[in-house]
């Protein structure tokens, strides 16, 4: 096993709504938490400065999860009333995101895939996200890990 630095980075207060519409309880209805997300990073090596990332330089991953979970609605790309979410979106009722699954497990797997997106171009391919945390409360959370 080789030796590895890591620092980690957590974003908070993001409401957003979302629904599971394949569940067969409450679920099922729309509703919201002020999600959470954690990224814990790793590199075998330090930058110039002595990091792991330069936490300043994660701005683009705070714009992406300001844009997708900031007072949003999250709904599944497969949902059958993804026209009727549409719809209100065009009517200005809901600001909506259509992403392939709504569940904090998606989250946290689509959080990682885009903060490696954007570490491979900042730390020229030295540094990656490993693991991503997706919170919905202090009770639950899910995590998404990459060896």
């Amino acid at each position: 096993m080789s030796e590895r630095y890591t620092s980690t980075k957590t974003y908070r207060n993001l409401p957003c709504a979302h629904r599971q519409w394949k569940h067969d309880g409450h679920c099922a209805y729309i509703h919201g938490y002020s999600r959470e997300y954690t990224f814990n990073f790793d590199a075998e090596s330090m930058d110039q400065h002595g990091w792991v990332v330069g936490f300043g330089d994660l701005k683009e991953l705070e714009e992406y999860l300001i844009e997708m979970y900031d007072h949003t609605m999250l709904i599944s790309e497969d949902d059958p009333e993804l026209e009727t979410f549409k719809e209100l979106h065009e009517k200005g009722l809901c600001d909506l995101r259509i992403v392939p699954e709504t569940s904090l497990e998606g989250s946290a797997k689509t959080a990682l895939e885009k903060a490696n997106e954007i570490l491979s171009r900042i730390t020229d391919g030295r540094a990656r996200c490993f693991k991503v945390e997706a919170r919905e409360n202090d009770k639950n959370s899910a995590i998404y890990i990459i060896d």
